[in-house]
């Protein structure tokens, strides 16, 4: 029984290992005329959010960047927790049949000292637009605050 509880006690809302720790995250969509990133990384004790625009200059692609927040950390594990990310790992999203175009992701991050890695065109994993939409929200939230 001990062992039960245990085990629930270290699982979200969703039955998945829960998230209780995180390096760094970095979503990267792309269509038919855009690149971009969002990132999230630990520095001390917040966690930062930065949006990058990819433009391919000089025979490779830079970063550049378009928004930065900083955040509580304990926000960002709620929303990695929320939107359930671990089950991500290891998600290949096939492109539909009958499909002209869309957008393509991938998700590489450091949680809970692994790697984890998602992808897919066209087909996302349960909560990849909250968890995007999250990201956006903290991201305007600063930019509105700097205004």
């Amino acid at each position: 029984m001990k062992l039960n509880n245990l085990l629930n006690s270290i699982k979200n809302n969703k039955g998945s290992e829960l998230i209780e720790s995180f390096e760094i995250i970095t979503l990267r969509t792309t269509g038919m005329r855009f690149s971009a990133e969002k990132e999230v990384q630990m520095k001390d004790d917040l966690a930062e959010v930065v949006e990058y625009g990819i433009r391919y200059a000089d025979g490779e692609d830079k970063r550049i960047v378009e928004m930065k927040a900083l955040c509580d950390k304990e926000r960002i594990l709620k929303l990695l927790n929320d939107c359930d990310i671990l089950s991500w790992d290891g998600f290949v999203g096939k492109h539909p049949k009958n499909v002209q175009d869309g957008i393509m992701f991938t998700l590489n991050g450091t949680v809970n000292g692994k790697h984890i890695y998602a992808s897919g065109s066209e087909n996302f994993p349960k909560h990849y637009r909250e968890f995007e939409n999250g990201l956006s929200e903290i991201l305007k939230e600063a930019q509105e605050a700097d205004e």
